[in-house]
């Protein structure tokens, strides 16, 4: 049976995903888009009207999955509301071990556009991390938590500033560590 051909725009994005989030935004072009997914410029402009469409279309080719993913980690993990919750943090360092992680491509794109704060990718990385404490929110209300949506953010908040310490310093202990905080927090917080 002969393999699947991928079609045009969906190679378009593969390439825009490796692309940008191993070498950053701005450092990639369109033409090394294009020779990536081996189409031509013209095809790339034909499903793109821009690189920044393009490259929100990549940030909103990484929104499922990576909640998806969290959710996945925290289901997974038997134990306590808290243990769940450290969980996400401790497969986060495992994650970061590996020689290609980058860090979180939602942060990573936002710092580089900024200056740009209209940017569709900017509303894209935003939306993605508010799904995420939103989420966390429920699992703290359902579990009757007094205050769901500080602890979802204080969660987020740690998790944000592991991602961006583990980047800086090369090291997934950092998650691990504020995994523990937010073990603790969760461990702390007063049920209704």
């Amino acid at each position: 049976m002969p393999a699947k051909i991928k079609p045009a725009r969906e190679k378009i994005i593969d390439a825009a995903n490796a692309l940008f989030y191993g070498e950053g935004i701005r450092a990639v072009s369109v033409d090394a888009i294009a020779e990536k997914a081996g189409i031509t410029k013209k095809t790339l402009y034909y499903h793109f009207t821009s690189k920044d469409e393009l490259v929100a279309a990549y940030l909103s080719s990484r929104d499922q999955p990576n909640l998806k993913l969290f959710a996945k980690w925290f289901e997974e993990c038997e134990g306590s509301l808290a243990d769940k919750t450290e969980a996400i943090f401790r497969q986060l360092a495992m994650s970061a071990k590996h020689p290609k992680w980058k860090g979180c491509g939602f942060l990573r794109t936002t710092a580089e556009l900024a200056n740009m704060p209209g940017h569709p990718a900017i509303k894209i990385g935003a939306s993605h991390k508010k799904q995420f404490e939103l989420w966390l929110s429920e699992k703290f209300d359902e579990a009757k938590y007094s205050r769901p949506d500080a602890l979802a953010r204080q969660i987020v908040l740690l998790m944000d500033g592991a991602f961006s310490t583990m980047l800086l310093h090369r090291d997934p202990a950092y998650a691990e560590e504020a995994g523990r905080a937010a073990k603790a927090l969760v461990a702390m917080e007063i049920q209704a």
